[in-house]
């Protein structure tokens, strides 16, 4: 899978870099703090976003004004800037009809969006977001120091070579990383903007409030969020799904703001929003083939040449799995070269008059 890159100017002359991959019905992912479109195609942190998102749908994201391959001489974080970004994204596809993915602040990017052009949106998709910033969580004097101290942190500390200062960030986001994940991170920091840039957007994101628009949303809204997150405190998601009416709170169990492809959550979250989304139905619990037929395969692969006998293409069996296209292709050969099979009509013929398949 290749992504490709491209530009297109916000009515205020900012260039945005925005990228397409994989097939399949549009999900516009809205921009989160931070990224970079290549660093984050190559990162072990977000690589596998991007793959299980992509496997079922045309999957676009863009870096925000101020980050990644996008303008860096910005003067102006707000919403509207924000909602104005991805307006420019959206517009230069021409798409009509497409749900929105929300990361973290993007969440509330998508709900600005949702608000301003209902029509173009079937449906939400919020991920370990939030509607009120930490400015509007009712802080005390000591919260109060700690976020001016995270800001002043950021615009101090994240040009030196030293990865001390960033180290911080990247244990909030993801205290259950191993090195190389967090070095990843650690990375994308320092190359996606300057620290002055980035300790803005860090003040604008503690400001935003759209509390009142969550109330409006009118589209079907899947609200997740890690249990443990340690960047953004579950209860900001539980408040948010008080707010949108008709949507569905999800808990997972983790303790990443970014969850990581090594943990059970991440399975989970891919599985909830393939379901939502319709392109992945719920898994079918199917009882097991005797072991009988076909004793020279494994369980899982017995259970794949049935749903070829049945019919079902690679990104079927996938979605029903919750496992990769990639996975899929895998057990596939194993299972022809077991039967002595040269392509996927044979499996069927032989598949089918086992008694598969029907």
């Amino acid at each position: 899978m290749k992504q490709l890159i491209r530009f297109c100017t916000t009515p205020d002359g900012i260039r945005i870099a925005y990228s397409a991959t994989g097939d399949g019905p549009p999900l516009v992912k809205a921009a989160n703090y931070l990224t970079h479109l290549e660093h984050d195609w190559n990162s072990p942190v977000w690589r596998h976003w991007l793959l299980g998102l992509s496997e079922t749908h045309r999957l676009i994201r863009y870096d925000a004004r101020g980050s990644g391959l996008s303008d860096w001489d910005v003067t102006s974080y707000s919403m509207d800037d924000w909602v104005r970004d991805l307006e420019a994204v959206v517009d230069t596809l021409q798409l009509d009809r497409f749900p929105l993915l929300g990361i973290s602040q993007g969440a509330a990017v998508c709900i600005a969006y949702a608000v301003k052009h209902p029509e173009r949106v079937s449906r939400l998709v919020l991920y370990g977001g939030y509607a009120r910033g930490r400015f509007h969580r009712n802080l005390d004097a000591q919260g109060q120091q700690e976020a001016e101290a995270l800001i002043n942190l950021i615009r101090v500390g994240w040009g030196q070579e030293n990865p001390a200062f960033r180290q911080l960030f990247s244990t909030m986001l993801m205290p259950d990383a191993n090195l190389e994940q967090m070095a990843s991170l650690n990375q994308l920091a320092q190359i996606s903007t300057t620290p002055e840039n980035a300790s803005r957007m860090e003040r604008a994101f503690y400001q935003i409030d759209v509390r009142e628009q969550a109330a409006k949303i009118s589209m079907p809204t899947l609200i997740l969020h890690p249990r443990l997150d340690g960047s953004i405190p579950m209860e900001e998601s539980r408040l948010l799904a008080a707010m949108i009416p008709d949507s569905r709170f999800v808990q997972l169990e983790s303790r990443n703001h970014i969850l990581l492809e090594q943990e059970p959550a991440w399975n989970r979250f891919l599985a909830e929003v393939r379901t939502f989304l319709g392109v992945g139905a719920e898994p079918v619990l199917q009882p097991p083939l005797p072991t009988a037929v076909f004793p020279e395969l494994t369980p899982r692969e017995r259970l794949i040449l049935e749903m070829i006998a049945q019919g079902m293409d690679n990104t079927q069996i996938a979605g029903q799995l919750v496992v990769s296209q990639r996975t899929v292709r895998n057990h596939i050969s194993h299972i022809f070269r077991k039967l002595v099979v040269r392509n996927r009509s044979q499996a069927i013929v032989l598949a089918r008059k086992a008694g598969l398949g029907h």
